[in-house]
């Protein structure tokens, strides 16, 4: 039976929202307990190195959920995929907050987290592809950007959920009170959230285009690499800036505040506004690449967040709320004309049979050298020059490389996602 465009996207958007959710909750605890409770004989900006590379191990195991979950999502269907891993992200995320800390497990606390990272990594790895794929192939030619922006919608929307719980938190407890229990609250609220999406993924259909669609005669990842290995790296390549800035302007900014002496509720507060205008428009920028393409709508964004950025951390050093707020707005509205159009996009890049592994490898390998080493990078920049500048060098490059890939690629606003894609 088929399932409205609407309730597919409602399923799609509630599901990505609490993955990344579970995501993000990881990267705003590492910058704000976790230095603390799993790594405490370090220094603060040594611990927090720390804490973000237990961040890291996340986006490590990415392509390897993008390989699997891609293989089995373009042989037996998107939703079945789309269960497993909300389940898996649900159960990893609940079981971080019932983690002893150093306090209490020594070294092995540490291990443990890293182990439920892997599993975190591994299980968002799978969801995004398939999300915004069965999106993409249940919604129309002529609003495919406006439909599957909808699942994009999901990352501002998880962290903006993370955040407000965290700054909840913040403001009503103490620090030794959150340092304490406060932090687990966020990781076991998962457990509700993920029953509720259960709920809800459960009820859709399959994509009406993958079951129409012929199997390949071969494994998926070998059609992806001979036949599709130039897409593959315009994907890897489109996605440089678009994953480096939001690390930097979501996650990074709250350990880059807290050295330059601003209050934890200040950066989270701004960065909650930030989330929401986020969340708002990115399917505004979907919408729009379906009138203009999907090229000119993301080479905008990469070139305005590659400018941007050197008035970025100027704005957040004043320690002005308004300020602050402006900087990271501006930022993520840059950063959503890049991830806006991107899922109608780098579905457009691949025939259906190989769909799934197509986008989640080129997202996915891109992910580990973007958004898992910004925050280590910035981090890392920081300590070396105790300035900002280095920091926006290194984003600015990186729209640079942006730039490149997506004028490398061809308009694809408007492909029939059912026809077969020859070899390029």
């Amino acid at each position: 039976m088929a399932t409205s465009i609407k309730k597919i996207v409602a399923a799609s958007l509630i599901g990505t929202t609490i993955e990344w959710y579970d995501f993000f909750l990881y990267g705003s605890a590492a910058a704000l307990v976790f230095n603390k409770l799993f790594f405490p004989e370090s220094d603060p900006l040594t611990g927090t190195l720390l804490s973000f590379l237990t961040y890291a191990v996340g986006f490590v195991a990415r392509p390897l959920g993008g390989l699997i979950f891609g293989h089995f999502g373009d042989r037996m269907g998107r939703k079945t995929l789309l269960v497993v891993s909300l389940l898996l992200m649900g159960a990893a995320t609940f079981l971080i907050g019932c983690l002893p800390t150093y306090e209490t497990l020594g070294p092995a606390a540490a291990l443990l987290l890293t182990a439920l990272r892997l599993v975190q990594g591994f299980a968002l790895g799978g969801e995004w592809g398939g999300a915004v794929l069965i999106v993409s192939e249940h919604g129309d030619t002529k609003r495919r950007g406006f439909w599957a922006s909808w699942p994009q919608a999901g990352a501002p929307g998880g962290n903006l959920l993370a955040t407000g719980v965290l700054a909840v938190l913040a403001a009503w407890q103490s620090e030794e009170a959150f340092l304490s229990w406060g932090w687990r609250v966020p990781f076991l609220l998962s457990g509700v959230l993920v029953l509720i999406g259960l709920w809800i993924r459960l009820s859709i259909s399959e994509s009406p285009v993958f079951q129409q669609a012929e199997p390949e005669e071969r494994a998926p990842i070998v059609g992806v690499l001979r036949d599709h290995w130039r897409n593959v790296i315009v994907a890897i390549g489109a996605r440089l800036a678009e994953n480096i800035s939001f690390y930097l302007l979501t996650v990074f900014v709250i350990t880059y505040a807290k050295e330059v002496g601003i209050a934890n509720s200040t950066v989270l507060n701004a960065v909650l506004i930030s989330s929401a205008i986020h969340f708002v428009t990115i399917p505004m920028w979907g919408a729009l690449s379906d009138r203009v393409g999907r090229r000119p709508i993301y080479l905008a964004g990469a070139a305005g967040i590659g400018v941007w950025i050197f008035a970025f951390f100027p704005l957040v050093d004043t320690g002005n709320f308004l300020a602050i707020t402006l900087a990271v707005t501006v930022g993520l509205l840059f950063h959503g004309m890049m991830y806006g159009p991107q899922a109608a996009f780098f579905s457009e890049l691949f025939g259906t049979r190989t769909r799934y592994t197509g986008v989640s490898i080129g997202a996915q390998l891109s992910a580990i050298v973007a958004g898992a080493l910004a925050p280590l990078i910035a981090v890392a920049l920081l300590q070396a020059y105790s300035s900002s500048v280095p920091i926006s060098v290194y984003l600015g490059l990186a729209a640079v490389l942006t730039l490149i890939a997506v004028y490398a690629a061809r308009e694809t606003q408007g492909r029939d996602l059912a026809e077969r894609m020859h070899a390029q």
